[in-house]
């Protein structure tokens, strides 16, 4: 039997503290190693189609980094009034384009799987602003990030693994769940694979690509689910909230040790 690859090889791996850096170098060939799904891009035709100010959004000197993001990720048509939608059709993952130096602003991003964020909310803000309501982030590894993406080399993607618990696998998640309740043999792992690459001297793009998997599988996984456990109760206030609180944290580590 095959197994579930997330479960195999988790994001949380042995229990490590939620934030931490975890960058590590990718050939580019396996940067966009997978092609768009059927339902993916409609996932995301949908939203550009009907709610686009929702899931894109550029400062007005943007246009020459979503320029040179095109001649990386080439782009056929231009359909939308933002060179960053088009391209996202192309790929599976959301798409964020932050300037490598100086403030370290997101300039222009399309994103259709946000997990508790907005990008009107973010556009134009440094790095370490975007980061803001994700208090033990910043404390941790906020000023690490920056100097990372200062000092990367030119066209070489890193990647890192995130995670959350979700009670559902829809893609779009603007604000924080309600308060959860029910049985988390019902609940999914989301799991986001994030990259980092300098595409030019000025101008960097962070990619996320979203997966789920259903929590109760992690019990074939004692590996897995000894680290989830152990990350979960390694948490401290702020993850805890950003998490989705206390009461859900409590819930996934009695579920865990039954």
């Amino acid at each position: 039997m095959a197994g579930n690859s997330l479960f195999q090889a988790p994001p949380w791996g042995d229990g490590y503290s939620k934030y931490r850096l975890g960058l590590n170098p990718i050939h580019e060939e396996n940067w966009f190693n997978e092609p768009i799904s059927k339902e993916v891009f409609e996932h995301k035709f949908n939203l550009l189609n009907n709610n686009y100010s929702e899931v894109v959004a550029a400062t007005e000197d943007s246009l020459l980094a979503q320029q040179i993001l095109a001649k990386n990720i080439p782009t056929l048509k231009c359909e939308y009034p933002d060179p960053i939608a088009d391209t996202s059709l192309l790929v599976p993952d959301d798409l964020c384009l932050i300037e490598s130096n100086g403030k370290q602003r997101m300039l222009a991003a399309s994103v259709c799987s946000p997990s508790y964020w907005n990008v009107q909310d973010k556009i134009g803000k440094s790095l370490y602003d975007v980061h803001a309501p994700v208090k033990s982030l910043n404390k941790k590894i906020g000023k690490n990030i920056g100097r990372f993406i200062e000092r990367a080399p030119l066209l070489q993607p890193f990647e890192r693994e995130n995670w959350l618990i979700h009670t559902d696998t829809k893609r779009f998640h603007l604000v924080g769940e309600s308060e959860i309740v029910g049985n988390p043999d019902n609940w999914f792992v989301r799991s986001e694979r994030e990259t980092i690459c300098r595409i030019h001297d000025d101008y960097s793009l962070f990619t996320i690509r979203v997966a789920f998997a259903p929590i109760k599988e992690i019990h074939a996984y004692e590996s897995a689910k000894a680290g989830m456990l152990k990350s979960l109760m390694n948490m401290d206030k702020d993850e805890i909230n950003y998490f989705g609180g206390a009461k859900k944290v409590k819930t996934l580590i009695e579920y865990l040790n039954n």
